[in-house]
């Protein structure tokens, strides 16, 4: 049994972890009102892109008359024999089961589809080290074509596909500062992949936030577009009922909102944005302007689904330093009452020996 010494010196130690897990979770609630509110201020940019495009739509002669679709490259429906998927994950540990439920459902997609050749661009310190350990990177090797227009020999990149699941790029401090501009980039390159036909479809999974209590892990397909305006999710993974009280009392303790952030009225008049039935004059014609959103929208779409993953990932973190907090209190009472215990046993047994001796003599 440890002495009354040992147990003083453990509760030290778990009082010092105590202090850091609950300064770890009043800095994760900071942020977590700062992501939260960067995610919901993305929406209405979303929605009046897509407002402009759904006007544009009418207004030029983009849908084929014979088959009734949207002639616009990222609107083609191929068969899906090459697939880039997009895992967004956290940079940081100690958020609970975060970045697990996120692999879950990566590898969840990835065991479904294993007959078609995919591949993997992590975004995210932990994603970036989970699958560069368990899949093999893409080779590309430098082959001189020569050029057409001026006739001079050009560097050109040919792939070498050495795997079924190859990972193709990582994007580590993408989240750390999350910018339109690098996200943008990103977009583009997708794009580029997709209009080349060099991929058939675009899948990015991550952590979908409404609240602290609403949200899940989701598979959502990103290209080729649907409907603009809606999600295309294919697959979810939902937190249990635990989870979710669990984060709700951590919430509240932080001082931190459960619900979700009423924002009809921001939606209904950003949906409403260019929407009006009159004859829009514009300085480019309708068809460039829709070709120069459209990516926009993409970027949108992506933007939105990262924000969301960073606010997650606050939350998880809140939730889960929470947890260690209370943990750490249960600790400390328990070695409390043990420590009482031996210290009461020790004093009990000298008792017994003084009253033993006197009764000796």
């Amino acid at each position: 049994m440890a002495s009354v010494l040992d147990l003083r010196r453990r509760i030290r130690s778990v009082k010092s972890t105590r202090q850091i897990t609950k300064a770890m979770k009043m800095v994760s609630a900071a942020r977590l009102r700062r992501a939260q509110a960067r995610a919901i201020a993305t929406r209405p940019y979303a929605k009046m892109i897509t407002s402009v495009l759904e006007s544009l739509i009418r207004r030029i002669e983009i849908i084929d008359p014979e088959t009734g679709k949207l002639r616009h490259p990222l609107f083609a429906m191929r068969p899906e024999k090459r697939v880039l998927v997009l895992v967004i994950a956290g940079d940081r540990g100690f958020a609970g089961a975060f970045n697990g439920n996120i692999f879950k459902a990566a590898y969840q997609y990835l065991n479904a589809n294993g007959d078609k050749e995919i591949d993997i661009e992590s975004v995210g310190k932990k994603a970036a080290d989970q699958f560069r350990r368990r899949y093999p990177a893409a080779v590309y090797n430098e082959q001189k074509v020569e050029n057409p227009a001026d006739r001079h020999e050009i560097a050109e990149k040919i792939r070498q596909r050495k795997a079924a699941i190859e990972v193709v790029g990582d994007n580590v401090t993408m989240l750390e500062k999350l910018n339109a501009g690098s996200v943008f980039e990103l977009a583009q390159e997708v794009i580029q992949r997709y209009v080349h036909e060099e991929i058939d479809a675009c899948y990015i999974v991550y952590n979908e936030f409404k609240s602290v209590i609403a949200q899940r892990v989701v598979t959502e397909r990103l290209l080729p577009i649907i409907k603009l305006g809606e999600h295309d999710i294919t697959s979810s993974i939902e937190p249990s009922k635990e989870e979710r009280e669990e984060a709700a009392k951590a919430a509240l303790s932080a001082g931190v909102e459960i619900e979700e952030e009423d924002t009809k009225e921001a939606d209904q008049e950003a949906s409403k944005f260019g929407t009006s039935e009159v004859d829009y004059i514009y300085d480019e014609s309708p068809e460039e302007l829709f070709n120069g959103l459209l990516p926009q929208y993409v970027s949108a779409m992506l933007f939105h689904a990262m924000a969301e993953s960073v606010a997650a990932e606050h939350a998880a973190r809140m939730t889960a330093m929470d947890s260690a907090t209370n943990n750490a209190s249960d600790m400390i009472d328990s070695y409390t009452l043990q420590m009482n215990r031996v210290r009461q046993a020790a004093i009990t047994k000298e008792i017994i020996e003084i009253v033993s001796g006197a009764a000796a003599v």
